[in-house]
């Protein structure tokens, strides 16, 4: 059935808490209200206040309290508002979640998903529209998820509650909307997997996120023009695919990666690494990365625009690559 991503993220949510009693989901105004951006709606009726729980506004204390359920048994799913307040949390999650497993030499295990909306496009400003996923793919012992349609992202979701390590699984907020075919039957999407969403001869195009589908559509106009494109969907930031990028590298001999977060420390940077370490003797041009420029998130609709990466931008880079 065609549903959109939001949809999908509930019956992610409604499925492993009917599944598993020990998955509780905590957070900012997500019983009742059905949260800020209506992405738990209708569960509190469903499960009540013992399994939906209401929090004050607190994102270091949540996440305390999630780490401890997760460390005696639980399977706790927070969501936090914005992404940006994943720094509040971050004392939590690096320094205690992430290392939990190493500590304890594989005895302690912290099964807990954090789920943050984030990225430009809404009009939301500075403080509610950044990317910040390299900040934690950058730390041992959490796994970073983002994916790009609704189909991945329920599977994404079911596959990170089930999985026992500390999971950021990170929603951009201008794909709620979008529609995918979804199946009735029990699904999960493997974690670290990285999926090839249109196969090509001639460059490799990784991308994550909302970038994906405008490093499709980009692709799709350089078809007519004589250059196919493959374009991987990361989908798991941390764990990379590291094997479909270099394999298909070496298909292509060349390499660009495309992502909304700011350019300098962007993933896409140990991502050219990784290609020019493992690949560098089958390129045919420079390893190229596309991404926001260094600066705040403007407010400003038409300078928001200019910010974030658009398929124009990404056909002029690849065709100055031939």
């Amino acid at each position: 059935m065609n549903k959109t991503m939001r949809t999908a993220i509930i019956e992610a949510l409604a499925e492993e808490m009917e599944r598993d009693e020990s998955v509780f989901l905590i957070g900012e105004d997500i019983g009742e209200y059905g949260g800020t951006l209506q992405l738990t709606v209708g569960l509190y009726d469903k499960f009540g206040p013992e399994r939906v729980i209401d929090t004050p506004i607190s994102e270091s204390g949540i996440t305390g309290l999630s780490i401890g359920a997760a460390m005696h048994g639980m399977r706790p799913v927070l969501e936090l508002m914005f992404a940006d307040f994943l720094p509040i949390a971050a004392d939590q999650l690096v320094n205690h979640a992430a290392k939990m497993c190493y500590s304890h030499d594989g005895k302690m295990k912290v099964p807990m998903v954090i789920r943050a909306p984030f990225g430009a496009g809404t009009r939301s400003g500075m403080h509610h529209s950044q990317n910040l996923e390299s900040w934690f793919v950058n730390v041992p012992g959490i796994k970073v998820v983002m994916p790009s349609n609704a189909y991945d992202a329920k599977g994404l979701l079911k596959a990170s509650i089930r999985d026992n390590n500390p999971v950021i699984f990170l929603e951009h907020k201008m794909l709620f909307g979008t529609r995918a075919e979804i199946p009735d039957e029990d699904y999960i999407v493997e974690l670290g997997k990285a999926d090839i969403k249109k196969e090509g001869s001639d460059i490799t195009v990784v991308s994550w996120g909302q970038m994906i589908g405008r490093c499709l559509d980009a692709a799709q106009k350089l078809e007519v023009e004589g250059i196919s494109c493959e374009v991987i969907d990361l989908r798991t930031l941390s764990p990379i695919d590291e094997n479909t990028i270099i394999k298909s590298v070496k298909k292509t001999s060349r390499f660009i990666v495309v992502h909304e977060a700011c350019i300098t420390g962007g993933l896409g940077g140990e991502i050219v690494a990784l290609v020019g370490k493992n690949a560098f003797g089958y390129l045919d041009a420079p390893l190229e990365r596309i991404g926001a420029c260094n600066s705040p998130v403007p407010f400003s609709p038409t300078l928001e625009d200019a910010y974030v990466p658009s398929s124009e931008t990404i056909q002029q880079k690849i065709r100055g690559m031939f």
